[in-house]
């Protein structure tokens, strides 16, 4: 008669189940924990083969062969049903395994409208709010706690258990383009919300029902040097010309105090500070230094991805983000960050370079067990040795519940921000509406001509770039065309005029807000939510998570690093009129 090892036996307390567990795994077993590659949903649910536009391994070798057991949900989400049962026989070729090592399975942001292979998948079964941006225009911690609750209950029904956010970056630099994944400019308020936030997904502590969060990008990566993103390499250096790098730092503090489980720092490379040049991750100052001993986190530490090797995305070359370290050759790379106090690699599958530094000495096996106890803990803490399957029919019932929906609907609403309303054309009750840039089943005019009021819905200037992956990253010019300010013009020289904008950076509104009749921000937003608080039905309630500058040349004279620094915005933090 065979018998469960110890590490299989619930009733003894972690930190024994860990012990035994890595007691029985050689080199090569810990390598594959300390990665976490990407990974699809095959056809019908199968476990999908390499990825496509990648130079990454299959589902089954990444398991069988490079003994893998973190992987990225990425892209959009198929049917609940179909992603459940994906997950289990996902679960089920782990378990097969001879440790049997469950999968945790992460997500980037999955419940708002951004669609970014590197960034976040909009919604499509779950239920869809405004972006974290809207969130904080409501700045209501109960509501925040409340999303991600929810949130956290739609995650799990699948099998999703570590969140790769909450993004908690500040936006002091308005042309980076990450801002529409951030609570916004101000520290306290970003800190009093992600405390609410990690709340929702983990509970007072990670246990069997929690969704492990993974707080980014440390230590703060608001401050880009043009505002520019180190994804790519021209945007590589972080930049802090008021001196403000503890005014980033404030949010992780609070996160931390709230029990954030993991951390994620960022790829840029701190420029002008008394801190080494290298990007974040390889930075032994940074994790180590203030994460690890200043701030006294033990939790687990992943890179941001694609730090290691040159790769293909969307099927282009994207050579490594290893900025500051370009130089040294793969392993040194892995040998840095090691040292630096992270534990595992975001976006690689290279266990054989982890094996090679063992082997060869450069790094003592003793230092990988360090990081492979914290991996081993956080699945055993959130019960995924236990319990490592989901119940399909739940998944189907819980996965975009009416309720949920409803709420996320009337967040959406809420969210809403209005900055201008001239002589109350807002709300515009029972007047015919001549609409561009939305889509209704509602009576509209089918002309300027034959209508009380126009609306134009308007997003967010931003430079268009080169390239499958970088041209889903808008940056660049805040500036709206001048073509599109004239046409709004003619309009409103016609008939009350109402611009929407969406937002997901702090565009120039000066032009707008000098020509229309009034003025709706959104931070995601369907069609049928934004024409409820135009027609009155439900009200806006949003005020700006940050300042909107005056002019481009406002931004560029500010420092990239300190808050509400622009000349004479149009509108402050805060700002948000009601009917």
């Amino acid at each position: 008669m065979t018998h469960e090892p110890p590490y299989r036996d619930p009733s003894l307390d972690v930190e024994a189940r860990v012990e035994d567990l890595l007691a029985r795994m050689s080199v090569e077993d810990k390598a594959g924990l300390m990665f976490q590659q990407m990974i699809v949903v095959g056809e019908d649910g199968q476990l999908a083969g390499p990825l496509p536009g990648t130079d990454l391994p299959g589902t089954v070798e990444a398991v069988d062969d490079l003994r893998m057991s973190h992987f990225n949900l990425l892209g959009p989400a198929p049917d609940a049903r179909v992603l459940a049962e994906w997950h289990n026989r996902l679960q089920e070729r782990a378990a097969a395994t001879p440790l049997g090592i469950p999968v945790t399975l992460s997500t980037d942001p999955r419940h708002h409208f951004t669609e970014n292979l590197g960034t976040a998948a909009a919604a499509g079964t779950f239920s869809q709010w405004p972006e974290t941006l809207g969130l904080a225009a409501l700045r209501d911690p109960a509501l925040v706690e409340r999303f991600a609750d929810i949130a956290r209950q739609e995650y799990t029904a699948v099998g999703l258990r570590a969140a790769l956010h909450p993004q908690i970056d500040l936006a002091t630099e308005y042309r980076w383009s990450r801002i529409s994944g951030t609570f916004g400019e101000d520290a306290d308020l970003t800190g009093e919300l992600v405390a609410a936030y990690i709340r929702g997904f983990q509970g007072p502590s990670i246990g069997p029902d929690s969704v492990s969060t993974m707080t980014k990008h440390f230590p703060g990566g608001g401050p880009q040097l043009d505002g520019e993103d180190p994804h790519f390499p021209y945007g590589r250096e972080q930049v802090y010309p008021a001196g403000r790098f503890e005014y980033h730092l404030e949010p992780f503090r609070k996160a931390l105090a709230a029990g954030a489980s993991q951390i994620m720092p960022y790829y840029g490379m701190p420029i002008g500070t008394e801190l080494e040049e290298v990007a974040f991750a390889f930075n032994r100052q940074v994790i180590t230094g203030i994460l690890r001993e200043e701030l006294g986190f033990d939790g687990i530490v992943c890179t941001d991805w694609g730090l290691v090797s040159d790769a293909v995305i969307l099927g282009e070359p994207a050579v490594a983000r290893a900025w500051g370290v370009e130089h040294l050759d793969e392993l040194s790379r892995a040998q840095r960050i090691i040292e630096a106090g992270c534990d595992q690699f975001g976006g690689e599958a290279r266990p054989d370079l982890v094996v090679e530094l063992v082997r060869s000495g450069r790094v003592g096996e003793d230092r990988i067990d360090v990081s492979v106890r914290r991996l081993l803990r956080e699945k055993f803490r959130l019960g995924l040795f236990d319990a490592p399957y989901v119940d399909v029919e739940r998944a189907a019932a819980v996965v975009g519940r009416a309720d949920f929906v409803a709420e996320g609907r009337a967040t959406q609403r809420a969210a809403l921000t209005l900055l201008t309303n001239t002589d109350a054309v807002l709300p515009t009750r029972e007047r015919r509406l001549w609409v561009e840039g939305l889509t209704t089943d509602r009576p509209t005019a089918d002309s300027p001509a034959d209508a009380d009021v126009a609306v134009v819905r308007l997003r967010a200037p931003y430079d268009e770039r080169p390239g499958a992956f970088e041209r889903l990253f808008h940056a660049g010019s805040l500036d709206f065309p001048a073509a599109t300010i004239e046409h709004v013009r003619e309009l409103a020289a016609q008939l009350p005029t109402v611009v929407v904008l969406y937002l997901d950076r702090p565009a120039v509104t000066t032009p707008l807000v000098e020509v229309a009749h009034a003025v709706v921000v959104e931070f995601g937003a369907d069609d049928e939510a934004i024409l409820d608080v135009l027609t009155g039905a439900a009200e806006p309630t949003g005020a700006l998570p940050f300042d909107l500058p005056r002019s481009s040349a406002a931004v560029v004279a500010s420092p990239s690093d300190a808050p509400f620094s622009t000349e004479d915005p149009v509108f402050r933090f805060g700002h948000g009129l009601r009917y």
